[in-house]
């Protein structure tokens, strides 16, 4: 089980420790301010970069001092029966609108997380006490470590009612965090970096292993939190406002800087990175021994690239490891997506995949060239996240090199919800024919939909009938394709286009296919890459 799926898992029902300051004496207390263009003496982002600054000038040393045994060796159910007394969460006595509440070390989570929180431009960590959790039936003692230390944290707001206060945001395990907006289950994960990710070598891991939270206003209705990040490789000062809502939405800002001397250098430096499960959906054109129709978190990526064109790659759960790349020049935005709110397409009753945010990454700035990699992962079960999708610049990061990114995170239902065009909302391969199937060529149904195409219905409920026929235009990297045929589809207001492809031996085929009528493009571009597996 990878940590993204895992902290997901626990997030609803784990517990706290707190920690000491990794650049102050023992005793928990204030750090020392640091000078800023803030108000004089008062903590701000500038004190963040410096820290990463420094620790880019220095060999990697992980703070993960050694757990006593009885936090060590829990197991997952273990691990989740330690619980955080919610009476306890900060900020609850004062009515503020955001809570805060924290996460231990144990099991999996090793590394030690100290958390801060900053009020009136002073940083002061936060003390760990015993008796903030119920440890259920673990066996523990009465007394325990003053620097243990957190594993991480999570933010909580009443976003669905006024009287309850729902998690929005959970950072946990490396530097994994997940974010979720009204009426939505957790589902899919962000991180603040991936390193060398769908590689033959070893991923690395960067670890968010300081944070900083700033109290919020009694009439708040966003939080900022600073993370410093830290790996073999790259350090980084983080910077998230988070607004919860009906689109939970974080603006992100980073300041990366590479380590002057590492043991290898980085071959893929994944910006804004997205993970995410994939394990069936209508598109799997293999037999799944599932009751289920679909499972999945996302089903699909999207990339808006610096031209406007939006790409959309239907996600599969391949038998081999796929990465794919779409090239773009200062992309407008790139994000996982689940498009398929139907409950009928899952029928699971407790894991409510037809609930599970999407989430988008729109860049500020110019990032300049560089490609939005899909990596697709073999996997098994669904407990696994097997779908990671990021930024990789065009230009590998040199020794010693500062990187500076900005860009904004939505967690919504439908990001696309003011998107008039047409797109593409669901993709089926079967075998090719009619009456006699012939199995050694592939159908693809591909349904596109959207208020502009809705406009374009037959007049008469009869195809062929709106002023200039609707098309579509069909390409591939290998094999032989059929006329493609764009049929009314009363049933989703849409189009849905037709088209068979007979492939060039094992030859994996790249296809593109978008709907126009006369010079007027309708849709976005779907893609797909078929491989005979």
């Amino acid at each position: 089980m990878t940590l993204a799926r895992l902290f997901g898992i626990l997030a609803l029902g784990s517990t706290l420790i707190s920690g000491i300051p990794l650049w102050a004496d023992d005793t928990p207390g204030l750090i020392e301010p640091a000078p800023s263009e803030g108000a004089p003496g008062a903590f701000t982002f500038a004190a963040v970069v410096r820290r990463a600054e420094e620790l880019a000038a220095a060999d990697y040393q992980p703070d993960r001092p050694a757990l006593p045994d009885y936090l060590a060796d829990l197991d997952y159910d273990q691990y989740r029966d330690v619980r955080f007394d919610r009476n306890e969460s900060l900020w609850k006595a004062e009515g503020l609108p955001f809570q805060m509440q924290f996460f231990p070390r144990g099991f999996l989570f090793k590394d030690r997380v100290t958390v801060n929180v900053v009020e009136d431009g002073v940083s002061q960590v936060v003390p760990f006490r015993h008796d903030l959790f119920d440890y259920g039936k673990n066996q523990v003692p009465e007394e325990m470590p003053a620097d243990l230390g957190f594993a991480g944290l999570r933010l909580l707001y009443p976003i669905n009612r006024d009287d309850v206060f729902d998690e929005v945001v959970v950072f946990l395990g490396a530097s994994y965090f997940r974010g979720v907006s009204k009426g939505l289950n957790y589902g899919i994960t962000t991180r603040g970096l991936a390193i060398d990710t769908g590689l033959p070598t070893q991923e690395e891991f960067p670890i968010f292993r300081e944070f900083w939270v700033f109290k919020p206003a009694s009439d708040a209705v966003d939080i900022t939190v600073f993370a410093l990040l830290d790996s073999e490789s790259v350090t980084g000062a983080y910077s998230f406002v988070i607004r919860p809502g009906i689109e939970t939405v974080m603006d992100v800002k980073a300041r990366l800087f590479v380590r002057r001397f590492v043991r290898r250098s980085v071959q893929k430096l994944g910006i804004a990175p997205l993970t995410s499960m994939f394990f069936h959906g209508e598109n799997t054109d293999r037999f799944m021994d599932d009751f289920r129709p679909e499972v999945h978190d996302s089903d699909g990526l999207l990339v808006v690239n610096g031209t406007g064109e939006r790409i959309w790659r239907p996600l599969v759960n391949p038998l081999g490891l796929r990465v794919s790349d779409f090239v773009a020049e200062n992309p407008r935005s790139f994000g996982l997506f689940q498009r398929d709110r139907d409950f009928r397409n899952y029928e699971d009753l407790e894991a409510h995949y037809q609930n599970r945010p999407s989430a988008l990454v729109e860049p500020i700035g110019d990032w300049g060239r560089g490609v939005v990699e899909l990596v697709e992962i073999p996997s098994d079960a669904e407990r696994y996240d097997n779908i990671v999708a990021y930024w990789m610049p065009e230009r590998k990061p040199e020794p010693g090199e500062e990187l500076k990114l900005e860009y904004r995170l939505r967690f919504a239902q439908d990001p696309e919800a003011g998107l008039l065009g047409g797109r593409a909302i669901s993709t089926r391969i079967g075998a090719a024919g009619t009456d006699i199937l012939d199995s050694s060529r592939r159908k693809f149904v591909v349904d596109f939909a959207g208020e502009s195409l809705a406009q374009r219905a037959p007049k008469s409920g009869l195809e062929g009938e709106t002023e200039t026929e609707i098309e579509a235009v069909v390409t591939s990297t290998s094999g032989e394709l059929s006329k493609p045929v764009v049929q009314w589809n009363p049933h989703t207001q849409g189009w849905r286009l037709f088209f068979e492809l007979k492939p060039d031996g094992r030859e994996p085929a790249d296809l593109r296919a978008f709907l126009r009528q006369g010079n007027d493009v309708l849709s976005e571009t779907w893609s797909y890459r078929w491989v005979r597996e």
